[in-house]
């Protein structure tokens, strides 16, 4: 088995930006031979690696052929385009952008339903007063399904359970589907949720299907050859470093004596980590320090008797064992 590494990125608009910039901050330039309308490309200075442009969805369903080893797309076209997705693609890294909630909405006038229990009600009430199912309007057809047979409730809990319903189908705006009558409530996405105020819909209590946001996907389909292999691993160790880097701060501190005993209360504080552990004498103690733990931090540390204090930011953090890099290993052993 040979071949080279192919990485699935949006072709166009702001998901396509945001992914370059994401690549290029840590280093990883991406280039086209052809020029701007070529729907393949390569990684600067990354060997085996092969770009394929290819819109959001095809990504999701090249991830679950095996046609692509690694794919940037949203973790809600994963989950509605590949059944039982976590036996076809392993999610590794949140990326930050491209977030949208995919939620259940109905009419501001159903002023008695707030929840999917309310919903259930409602279907039950149409079909026994009038004979027909609720309509529901979406292009998120499996993931509906699911999570209106209880499939997908939040943090870990069974959902409410919906009966007598059908879906509509959309190819359009979802959301205009139950002004025109096509549909009586519908499933879409949202980022504000401006545009379902504005089409006098609201989201249910218990309505938010999925939290979405961009991803980096593995499949666990592809044929990964030892050059993708080290390939994704040169990728990711990249990835993990400059991911880190953004999360953190460097705080530097001036002591005079020891600070074992220090380093381990200000980790459980703080979640301040010593990456070079106990300084040499004469040398400053160095943490690293989540960022919204950094004035905390320099306070404690002003407490515990510190000289002077410096704060400076990051490029890259090279771990010895970065989370990332892990999960892809244990991901692909054996692929």
């Amino acid at each position: 088995m040979s071949g080279p590494l192919i990485l699935g990125v949006p072709s166009k608009g702001r998901l396509q930006e945001n992914v370059q910039a994401f690549f290029a901050r840590a280093g990883l330039v991406f280039t086209r031979s052809g020029g701007a309308r070529e729907y393949r490309g390569a990684i600067a200075d990354v060997a085996d690696v092969e770009i394929a442009y290819l819109s959001a969805s095809e990504i999701a369903g090249q991830l679950a052929s095996g046609a692509i080893h690694l794919g940037v797309t949203g973790e809600d076209l994963i989950r509605e385009t590949i059944p039982n997705a976590d036996a076809s693609v392993r999610l590794l890294q949140p990326l930050g952008f491209g977030y949208a909630d995919v939620v259940v909405a109905a009419p501001k006038s159903w002023i008695d339903v707030r929840d999917m229990a309310d919903l259930d009600d409602v279907a039950e009430d149409m079909r026994r007063r009038h004979g027909r199912r609720l309509r529901v309007a979406t292009k998120y057809v499996n993931l509906t399904r699911r999570f209106f047979a209880g499939e997908l409730g939040r943090e870990g809990q069974p959902g409410a359970v919906v009966t007598n319903y059908r879906i509509v189908e959309s190819s359009g705006a979802t959301e205009g589907a139950p002004a025109a009558g096509a549909a009586d409530v519908i499933v879409d996405i949202t980022t504000t949720g401006a545009t379902l105020a504005a089409n006098a819909l609201k989201i249910l209590d218990d309505g938010v299907m999925l939290k979405s946001e961009a991803q980096l996907v593995a499949s666990l389909k592809a044929p990964w050859s030892a050059a993708a292999k080290a390939a994704g691993r040169s990728i990711l160790t990249r990835i993990s470093a400059e991911v880190r880097a953004r999360a953190v701060r460097e705080v530097r501190a001036a002591f005079d004596g020891r600070v074992e005993r220090l380093i381990v209360d200000l980790g459980a504080r703080f979640d301040a980590r010593a990456p070079f552990g106990p300084p040499t004498a004469g040398a400053p103690l160095v943490l690293h320090v989540p960022k919204r733990a950094v004035f905390p931090l320099v306070e404690a540390l002003t407490a515990a008797g510190a000289g002077t204090i410096t704060v400076a930011t990051l490029e890259d953090v090279f771990e010895p064992e970065p989370k990332l890099v892990a999960s892809f290993a244990e991901a692909v052993e054996g692929l």
